[in-house]
């Protein structure tokens, strides 16, 4: 018993001093709750909804602290940033993505989201023209059968009171990423759709998991994990829907490159979805190998139908617990589309000043990816601190969207404030909804896109209701609802 009094006391001296010698004497102030020898480590462990709150109370508690603290996982130092200039500056500087990130490279690879750095610069410049507008527009169609589709399948929710609205958006945004951004129709593969759908939603919670646990973080301890035999079951699922998807498409394409120059002169050039031009780029010009181009597909997938689909969900519930917003969509709707039933345009879109302002305050309310973490490759010198070089960075969206250059009425789902850019936040990371700094979302302007078709068509069939206040929370990677996020709907009467 002495024994390991002693050395408990030894190891707990071993890391005060190890801290000390690596403090710099411009350091943030720490976090407060830590204890000896373990740090910060006990207040990270619980349910993912107790993690939630945890998170939410250290933003709130660096908020008050001027915008930059620190915190420590053992010897591990950490900080986190909720000032929005100062996580501008990181997020430029500062582009490698952490060493947390590699509990999704079994599954994501070296995509956009987790790849390295050097891969990310050569990837995104490659890739950045598969968003570019005119390709974006040639989507439009899609969104509106998607949307009508969408409309149509909850119908059978019509008057029945609360329901899961959460689960009809998430396959019907998975079919509309395939068919779009992939351009492989999907939506008769219900089965294959739902195993992903399940498979994703359990990687999440395995890998946030894993990141509450520290004596997971080692490979050679996970490896012999039970945590690590679920997370590889989920993998064949999820694998098999990118390799699926790679295979068919390759297939369609080496068939294509044989008709290229008659199907040319008859219809003209056709627009490159992200999937084209992955394939031509691999095929053509030796950029990626098949593992690089899953890593895409992957990355794309669950970027691309999660994130919209949460978004999605959370602006529903919003729009349903607050009657004035409600009304004020319909007649934004009503003055663009009056009684008629048409598919949106191009040109609708941009006169939905509203609905988008809806959609960024959804975001800023709730934003997907609450945190991002960062490796800090070189001393940072903020305003009131300096941040040491070789430490972990958490960027908190959360916390940004919280700061008070907002105004005082921060935590007010105002949709309003979005309509005078006169008193919006100057600094662009203020509003961290799709990333920060040069790293951010490649989908952004799709999403919104498609976001705001599928809103238009919904909020001019369905009057919704809902509560967002009962809403339980909790953070896997992104922000996922537990429960009290369901919603009801009624049709709603046309105008005469």
């Amino acid at each position: 018993m002495w024994s390991v009094t002693l050395v408990l006391v030894f190891l707990s001296c071993g890391i005060l001093a190890w801290r000390r010698r690596n403090r710099n004497k411009d350091e943030p102030p720490p976090l407060p709750g830590a204890l000896p020898l373990i740090g910060h480590i006990h207040l990270l462990l619980g349910n993912s909804s107790q993690l939630w709150n945890t998170i939410k109370t250290m933003c709130y508690q660096t908020l008050n602290a001027g915008g930059v603290t620190s915190g420590y996982i053992g010897p591990r130092t950490l900080y986190l940033v909720t000032d929005p200039d100062n996580c501008l500056k990181i997020a430029n500087i500062c582009l490698q993505k952490d060493s947390f990130y590699k509990f999704l490279k079994p599954w994501l690879g070296e995509g956009l989201l987790t790849g390295d750095l050097q891969i990310w610069k050569v990837h995104r410049k490659l890739l950045n023209p598969a968003f570019n507008q005119t390709i974006l527009d040639g989507f439009i169609d899609v969104h509106n059968r998607q949307a009508r589709r969408l409309v149509k399948d909850l119908q059978v929710e019509v008057d029945k009171g609360p329901f899961d609205h959460f689960t009809y958006i998430l396959l019907n945004v998975l079919e509309t990423t395939c068919l779009t951004v992939m351009a492989v129709d999907f939506s008769d593969e219900s089965l294959l759709n739902s195993e992903y759908v399940h498979a994703a939603e359990d990687m999440l919670e395995y890998i946030m998991e894993r990141f509450q646990k520290p004596w997971l973080h080692s490979d050679v301890v996970f490896n012999w994990s039970s945590l690590k035999r679920m997370q590889d079951e989920c993998l064949k699922i999820l694998h098999n829907m990118s390799n699926t998807v790679l295979k068919k498409r390759k297939a369609e394409y080496l068939y294509n490159k044989q008709c290229k120059e008659t199907e040319d002169t008859i219809k003209g050039p056709k627009l490159q979805t992200f999937m084209d031009l992955l394939l031509e780029l691999a095929i053509e010009k030796g950029a990626f190998n098949d593992r690089e181009i899953r890593d895409h597909v992957d990355t794309i997938l669950i970027g691309g139908h999660d994130t919209s689909a949460s978004v999605l969900m959370y602006t529903m519930l919003l729009v349903g617990s607050y009657h004035e917003v409600q009304e004020n969509i319909y007649e934004e709707l009503d003055n663009v589309f009056g009684n008629e039933d048409r598919d949106v345009t191009k040109q609708d879109l941009s006169q939905l000043v509203y609905l988008e302002a809806v959609l960024k305050e959804s975001m800023r309310i709730y934003p997907i990816a609450p945190i991002i973490a960062r490796k800090l490759h070189q001393d940072i010198k903020l305003r009131n601190c300096t941040l040491t070089k070789g430490r972990t960075c958490f960027l908190a969206a959360y916390g940004v969207h919280r700061h008070p250059m907002w105004g005082p009425d921060v935590e007010e789902f105002k949709p309003e404030r979005w309509l005078d850019f006169e008193t919006l936040p100057k600094c662009p990371a203020a509003f961290a909804g799709f990333g920060m700094g040069r790293r951010f979302c490649i989908g952004k302007t799709y999403a919104m896109m498609a976001m705001k078709t599928t809103l238009a068509h919904v909020f001019r069939r369905y009057r919704v209701s809902g509560s967002h206040l009962s809403m339980v929370t909790k953070m896997e990677i992104m922000l996922k609802p537990v429960s009290g996020h369901h919603v009801a709907i009624e049709i709603r009467k046309n105008k005469t």
